[in-house]
């Protein structure tokens, strides 16, 4: 089967890759990820996956551009529900680049997180396959994170300590005790 795995990180894709191609899939990564800020961060992830791609013989479409302007713009004033918005326009993404180049299907390293929402990521998933006429494949990926985190570091992958957006950066900081 020939599928897009959307790519969130490359220390996400590692198990998500190995997993896939161990079923015997075709795959080929996506990185759309305009919702990681400040532009350092979403540099030093683009440059990791691109470099993990090459390192893995893994085809990788790179798709977009940094998107801070029009990410806030579309989570304002609602910060707090900002997930909803950078699941669908991620998942809508690559949903249409699966139908519009033939593959069979497509899903996504976000589902190897045990910090995302994965109801919301596979419900938004599921209606974007739907919209660009394509199926989304789930897998749950969850039990590989420890193993593929581990996997990273000894690949010496860059390895993020948040979420991607601005904001689960600030969540990150306010939720450490002052000392």
């Amino acid at each position: 089967m020939k599928i897009v795995l959307h790519m969130c990180c490359a220390p996400c894709s590692v198990a998500c890759v190995k997993s896939l191609r161990e079923e015997g899939m075709d795959v080929t990564g996506f990185w759309y990820n305009p919702n990681i800020h400040p532009y350092t961060e979403y540099r030093s992830r683009k440059n990791t996956a691109v470099e993990y791609a090459k390192t893995m013989g893994l085809p990788l479409v790179v798709h977009g551009e940094y998107g801070l302007r029009t990410f806030v713009a579309q989570v304002s004033p609602e910060f707090d529900k900002r997930c909803a918005y950078c699941y669908e326009t991620r998942m809508e993404e690559t949903a249409k680049y699966a139908a519009e180049n033939g593959f069979d299907a497509y899903l996504t390293t976000l589902l190897v997180s045990p910090y995302q929402n994965h109801e919301m990521i596979c419900e938004t998933a599921e209606r974007a396959a739907q919209k660009y006429g394509t199926r989304f494949l789930y897998r749950d990926f969850r039990p590989l994170f420890r193993a593929g985190q581990e996997e990273a570091r000894s690949l010496g992958l860059y390895m993020q300590k948040y979420c991607g957006c601005i904001f689960s950066e600030e969540d990150r900081y306010r939720k450490k005790p002052k000392k």
